[in-house]
């Protein structure tokens, strides 16, 4: 059977899938001109997302609501044989749970978001530093926690075990026999797109490792945020993908605070260095010392700061996921949000993507090994541009989606 993905039928379908596709855009645009991280954050936190019903939200009220649900949210190793049913009525105790799910990485861990942050305090309040000698403990304080059975012998309904949601793509060869039953290419491409794309609970997951090493990074700059990009956040991110992540320091209260013309005012006294580089490197230095140092799970890290984009490389063990680390990486993030929109504008431009994606790792034409190989941006992109060169085209060019912007900026 031919595929809808092939050009003729590309082609056909062109001009109707691109008013849908300027639509769509324009209800997310509504949403989100005008509307720096923090101020989509604010809206996020009190749930204002009117018109959601109506269409998709913008990149930042998306993550808006995701940090949000990632700060109400803990980590807990569990035993394996834990019960789920005695698991869930310990925490009640200190609030509503909104959501829950289990996964393996290095052992059996919990996610669990609670209703509100008190919840959490209330759950912190009540963990114990572990018993060891006084020396050997930093008593560095966080939301990954370890559960402890202290009962000599449960009952049998309590040794079952928990349901784990996978958090890597299933082997090559599962996915071949998967795909082999599947009676036409769209469907293959549709369950290729259903295996390969991160799930809901991948996607907590990120965020929740993100808020974790927040935690940290405000013992020095409170108020910062800590935000996925790329693969992460953009649509296009396949289970198990590397986390890459910037420490947002513009979203801290105190810039561009407009100063009286007369009388008193107050400002904060700064050090000064020769660059803005020189910052980040600087930054990035303190942030992967305590890392190192005090953070748990995290493990193997490299401070390479003389890379053109100074990183904090690490492997974050409790989620299983290798974490890279930059500061106010703004060009990074406005990337991620253009593809995160061409995601929206039309469901086969992903699965497109993951099917292109797959076919060139299948022939070496990509690898995860750091070479001289074509990234998995770059193959994005190509396609996109493939889909924008049809004729008509089936995404709209990146020029009417600014001229767009530019004209709605002044409705």
């Amino acid at each position: 059977m031919a595929s809808s993905f092939t050009v003729h039928r590309l082609h056909m379908r062109g001009r109707s899938r691109l008013e849908k596709c300027r639509n769509t855009f324009e209800t997310i645009f509504r949403r989100s001109v005008g509307t720096e991280p923090e101020v989509a954050q604010t809206q996020g936190a009190r749930g204002d997302h009117s018109g959601d019903k109506d269409g998709p939200k913008s990149l930042y009220n998306l993550m808006a609501d995701r940090q949000e649900q990632a700060e109400k949210s803990v980590l807990i190793s569990c035993p394996s044989r834990t019960s789920e049913k005695r698991f869930l009525k310990f925490l009640s105790n200190h609030g509503d749970i909104k959501k829950h799910f289990f996964y393996e990485s290095y052992g059996m861990y919990a996610v669990v978001e609670f209703a509100s942050r008190d919840n959490v305090v209330s759950l912190l309040e009540s963990a114990a530093i572990p018993g060891v000698s006084h020396e050997s403990v930093v008593p560095f304080k966080s939301r990954l926690l370890s559960l402890r059975n202290h009962s000599s012998v449960d009952s049998p309904t309590q040794q079952s075990g928990l349901p784990c949601q996978p958090q890597t793509t299933a082997p090559i060869s599962e996915l071949i026999q998967r795909l082999s039953r599947e009676e036409s290419v769209d469907d293959q491409i549709n369950s290729l797109t259903e295996a390969y794309q991160l799930t809901e609970e991948n996607s907590r997951l990120r965020f929740l490792v993100c808020s974790l090493l927040k935690d940290i990074a405000a013992a020095y700059f409170p108020e910062c945020t800590i935000r996925p990009f790329g693969s992460s956040v953009n649509g296009f991110g396949k289970l198990g993908c590397d986390l890459d992540m910037f420490l947002d320091l513009d979203s801290i209260s105190g810039w561009n605070v407009k100063m009286p013309k007369s009388g008193l005012s107050l400002e904060y006294q700064m050090k000064r260095t020769n660059s803005e580089r020189h910052v980040t490197q600087s930054i990035l230095s303190v942030i992967g010392e305590c890392v190192d140092h005090f953070g748990p799970g995290c493990v193997g890290v490299q401070k390479i700061l003389n890379a053109r984009c100074p990183l904090v490389r690490f492997a974050h063990q409790p989620s299983g996921f290798q974490c890279d680390l930059t500061a106010n990486n703004r060009v990074a993030m406005k990337s991620t949000e253009l593809l995160y929109l061409y995601g929206e504008l039309d469901p086969r431009v992903r699965s497109l993507v993951f099917t292109i994606r797959c076919w060139a790792r299948a022939h070496g034409v990509t690898s995860s090994i750091p070479g001289a190989w074509i990234t998995n941006f770059a193959l994005t992109v190509m396609v996109l541009f493939f889909l924008q060169k049809r004729t008509p085209p089936i995404i709209p060019k990146l020029d009417y989606l600014r001229d767009l912007a530019d004209i709605r900026r002044f409705l």
